[in-house]
C-alpha cells in the first residue's frame, strides 16, 4: 500500500458541526449578547433556526480564533524576493506548522512562488504530501529512524548529517531501483547538527562511492544571524565557503545546491545568500530581532476573542488563582476565552489587549481556558466586544514580538506556541499575487 494512503488526509478529516447561521450573523460580528454565558438565557432556537446551514462547531460556540491573512503570507515573500534579488532559490519554510499559521494552507499558498518547501521533521514532510502537495520539500530536522525508504517513497529531500544515513538512503534506494538525491548539513559553530568541517572530506569520498545516491546540496546554519555583530556570521561563512568547494570538486561537475542563511542572513549578508535562502519568520510578517528590518513586511496573524464576561468589583478584590492582582480602585473586569491552553503565555507582565481600539491590562494570573482584562477605563466596554491579543484594532497595534516580550521570550515561541484548539480562519486565499 503506498504510503499516502497509509497517512492521515487532512483534506478528509471533518471536525464536529452545529447548525445555525454564519459564525458573525450579526452586524458587528457577534451573534448575540444573548448568548454570551453571562447574560440570561432567552427561549429556546425555534425550528427554523435549527435548520440553518452547517457550520464549522469550533468557530461557531467560541470566539477565539487566529486569523491569517495567506495574502500577507504571499506579500512577505515577494518582498523578500526583491531584497535577495533573482539568482538565489527560495526555500520557504513552513515547518512546525508554519510557525503556528497552518502548514497546508500556508504551503499551498507558497509552493507557486518558492523554489522549495523546507520541513524539520519527516511526518511535517507526509503531512504536506497528504495534503497533495507535490512541491519540493527539503528535510532539515535530518532525523529519519529507519524510516528511509518512506522518505524516498514521498520523494522528500533528505539533509543529512550522520554519515550512516547516507548508507541507508543508498541502500533504500538501491532495493527500489531508484536514486536518492541528499544534501549534507556541516556544522560552522553551531554545535548542533552536521559534519564537522574537517570530516567532511572523508564523508564526500564515502558518498561518492555509494550507489543509488547523489549529493546535491550542501547547507549549514548561522545561528547569529540576528545578532549586532556580524563577525560569527562571517566567520561562519568563511568556514562554509571551502566546504563548499569541496563538496563541488565531489559531485563530478554535477550541479550543487548551497544554502545557509535563514531569514535574518538572507536579509543582512548579501554574501551568504549563496545558491539559495531559507526565510522562515520573516514570510509571517516578524523578525528576529532588532537588528533586522526589511521594510513592507507585514504581520499575517491575528489573535482575537471577544469578552464573555464583565464583573464589577470594589476596591481590594482578588482577580484570578491566588489573588495575585487586587483592584486598586472600583474596576470593571472583562473575562476573555483564550489561555495558556491556548497558547497564551502564563507568565505574562504587564500584558495587554485591544479593546474598542483602546490598550487594557491583563490582571491576575492567566488560567488554563481564560484570562481577565481590566476595561474600567474602555468607556462602554461590553458583552461581546471583540478583544485582539495580537494584531491592529484602530490604530493601535500589538504584535507577537510585543507579548514575547512580556512573556520573557521570542516571538517564534509566541507564534508556534498558539494551539490547535484555536481554529486558523483564513483570508486572502485567492487575491492576486
Amino acid at each position: 500500500m503506498p504510503r499516502s494512503s497509509r497517512l492521515i488526509d487532512n483534506r478528509k478529516m471533518q471536525c464536529p458541526r452545529t447548525r445555525g447561521g454564519n459564525i458573525d450573523p450579526s452586524p458587528d460580528g457577534w451573534e448575540s449578547t444573548n448568548n454570551v454565558g453571562s447574560q440570561p438565557q432567552g427561549a429556546r432556537a425555534s425550528p427554523e433556526a435549527r435548520e440553518a446551514p452547517e457550520k464549522d462547531i469550533r468557530t461557531f460556540i467560541r470566539p477565539t480564533v487566529a486569523e491569517v491573512d495567506l495574502g500577507v503570507v504571499r506579500r512577505n515573500l515577494a518582498t523578500l524576493r526583491r531584497a535577495i534579488g533573482s539568482k538565489a532559490r527560495i526555500y520557504a519554510v513552513v515547518k512546525a506548522d508554519a510557525y503556528g499559521h497552518g502548514a497546508v494552507p500556508v504551503a499551498l499558498t507558497l509552493a507557486p512562488l518558492c523554489d522549495a518547501l523546507a520541513v524539520s521533521l519527516v511526518e511535517e514532510g507526509f503531512e504536506l504530501r497528504s495534503a497533495g502537495l507535490r512541491h519540493p520539500i527539503v528535510v532539515l530536522g535530518a532525523f529519519y529512524n529507519r524510516h528511509h525508504p518512506e522518505v524516498l517513497e514521498e520523494d522528500l529531500t533528505p539533509v543529512v548529517y550522520d554519515p550512516a544515513d547516507l548508507d541507508r538512503f543508498s541502500a533504500a534506494a538501491v532495493r527500489r531501483g531508484a536514486r536518492v538525491e541528499v544534501h549534507i548539513k556541516v556544522d560552522t559553530g553551531m554545535s548542533r547538527l552536521g559534519v564537522s568541517v574537517a570530516d567532511l572530506p572523508r564523508v564526500l569520498e564515502r558518498a561518492a562511492a555509494l550507489p543509488g545516491l547523489a549529493i546535491v546540496g550542501l547547507c549549514t546554519h548561522f545561528p547569529s544571524a540576528d545578532g549586532v555583530d556580524p563577525q560569527p556570521t562571517m566567520a561562519a561563512l568563511d568556514g562554509f565557503l571551502p566546504c563548499v568547494a569541496a563538496a563541488r570538486a565531489h559531485t563530478s561537475g554535477g550541479p550543487l545546491i548551497a544554502h545557509a542563511a535563514n531569514s535574518a542572513a538572507a536579509v543582512r549578508f548579501a554574501s551568504a545568500r549563496l545558491d539559495a535562502v531559507r526565510p522562515g519568520l520573516a514570510l509571517y510578517g516578524a523578525m528576529p530581532s532588532s537588528v533586522v528590518a526589511l521594510a513592507g513586511i507585514q504581520p499575517a496573524l491575528r489573535l482575537i476573542s471577544r469578552v464573555m464576561a464583565l464583573h464589577d468589583v470594589p476596591a481590594g478584590t482578588g482577580v484570578s488563582y491566588g489573588g495575585l492582582w487586587r483592584a486598586a480602585r472600583p474596576s470593571r473586569i472583562a473575562t476573555l476565552p483564550i489561555g495558556y491552553a491556548d497558547g497564551y503565555p502564563k507568565h505574562v507582565r504587564g500584558a495587554e489587549v485591544l479593546i474598542r481600539g483602546q490598550r487594557a491590562p491583563i490582571v491576575g494570573a492567566v488560567c488554563m481556558d481564560m484570562l481577565m482584562v481590566d476595561v474600567t477605563d474602555v468607556p462602554g466596554a461590553a458583552l461581546g466586544d471583540q478583544a485582539t491579543l495580537i494584531g491592529p484594532d484602530g490604530v493601535e497595534r500589538i504584535t507577537a514580538d510585543d507579548l514575547a516580550a512580556w512573556a520573557g521570550t521570542i516571538s517564534y515561541e509566541i507564534l508556534c506556541g498558539i494551539s490547535k484548539r484555536v481554529p486558523r480562519h483564513y483570508v486572502g486565499a485567492t487575491e492576486a499575487p
